[in-house]
């Protein structure tokens, strides 16, 4: 009960603070509403070659989800990392509070955040576009992109404890994100690419999360897709929550 306790008052602290300065949570939801409005209209005219029927948001909008749990969790560590210039995180170092708690808080944080952007985009989507999901698969990609959040947020904290460094940080990061980016199908499907490309973008993680979101999306809910890419998902949340608990509670010792 202590741990649950602990976590909702960083939970809420952390929220606090994005509500008083919501500037990195506007700037986040900036780009891929941006890429809504002036990319996906442009999707009308190949719509037959990307799949979705003929509604190609069908398509773009899931994947530009996955872009806003993409970008918007793994550069949390940024944040960390002025806190630990300011002092915040030491002041939590000698407090009785669990270091388990001081990482969850901060996840349970991000996720809530994300999943506001999230709706947002979807609202522009609908209401701009008519895009027209379904419902209770809609529903699912909110948890899918929640899940996703947990697993990258929890490493790129850990990552900004050790790097102690914007400009490090942001190399590693940079260095990361676009390769992932690229290979993962998210502005377009990676079905229109060659033999070779979609055969290395199989590896990437993050390739299987937006083609389960898109079967979500169009509602074809058995599809294999949705379970590879759940399944893929809670995999790679689980493996980095565990990595990002360790590094942050070694960092935190």
């Amino acid at each position: 009960m202590n741990f649950l306790r602990e976590t909702g008052l960083i939970f809420w602290a952390q929220l606090r603070t994005n509500v008083r300065s919501p500037v990195w949570v506007i700037i986040g939801l900036t780009q891929p509403i941006l890429y809504l409005v002036l990319f996906g209209p442009l999707l009308k005219g190949v719509s037959g070659q990307i799949g979705g029927g003929t509604d190609p948001f069908l398509i773009f909008t899931p994947g530009l989800i996955m872009q806003l749990g993409l970008f918007g969790a793994m550069f949390v560590g940024f944040g960390i990392v002025s806190e630990l210039r300011a002092g915040v995180i030491e002041r939590q170092r000698v407090t009785p509070a669990s270091r388990g708690a001081l990482l969850a808080g901060r996840v349970c944080k991000d996720m809530v955040v994300l999943i506001v952007q999230a709706l947002v985009l979807i609202v522009v989507a609908v209401v701009a576009f008519g895009l027209r999901p379904n419902v209770i698969g809609l529903l699912l990609t909110l948890i899918l992109i929640a899940v996703l959040a947990a697993g990258l947020s929890s490493a790129s904290y850990a990552l900004g404890l050790w790097a102690q460094s914007e400009d490090t940080l942001a190399s590693i990061l940079n260095s990361v994100t676009i390769p992932i980016l690229l290979l993962s199908g998210i502005l377009l499907p990676m079905t229109l690419g060659p033999t070779w490309l979609r055969t290395i973008a199989k590896i990437n993680p993050i390739f299987h999360t937006v083609d389960a979101a898109r079967a979500l999306f169009r509602g074809d809910l058995g599809s294999s897709d949705v379970y590879v890419g759940g399944g893929v998902t809670i995999a790679l949340a689980v493996v980095l929550g565990i990595i990002g608990a360790r590094s942050f509670a070694r960092e935190n010792a």
